[in-house]
């Protein structure tokens, strides 16, 4: 399994959905081709209603704990609401260029 299946899988058994969509952004940032270290979540679940931002980055970081103390570098949250999902016209947040640079670039 990979680690983005593996991050689905995880969201899908912890977390009741709406939507949901893992992407790998790895292929933006310094690092070999086909990693895995870079992603995004993109969660949409009512579950998360009354609950503020920081507590639902905090959720989804105990669920992928693993994985964030493993091979993922960089995890972006996106997590609403249905409401919020309309409000914002069902569209994900692009996310920033990289800045480039890696602890080779450094020495």
């Amino acid at each position: 399994m990979t680690i983005q299946e593996t991050i689905e899988q995880k969201i899908v058994d912890a977390i009741p959905l709406l939507g949901l969509d893992v992407i790998n952004e790895s292929h933006m940032h310094n690092v070999p081709a086909g990693s895995e270290s870079h992603f995004k979540v993109v969660i949409i679940s009512d579950d998360f209603q009354g609950q503020r931002l920081v507590q639902r980055h905090q959720r989804i970081n105990q669920i992928l704990a693993d994985e964030l103390a493993g091979d993922v570098h960089a995890l972006s949250i996106q997590a609403m609401t249905r409401e919020e999902w309309d409000k914002r016209g069902g569209q994900i947040m692009p996310s920033p260029n990289c800045l480039g640079g890696s602890k080779r670039d450094s020495s």
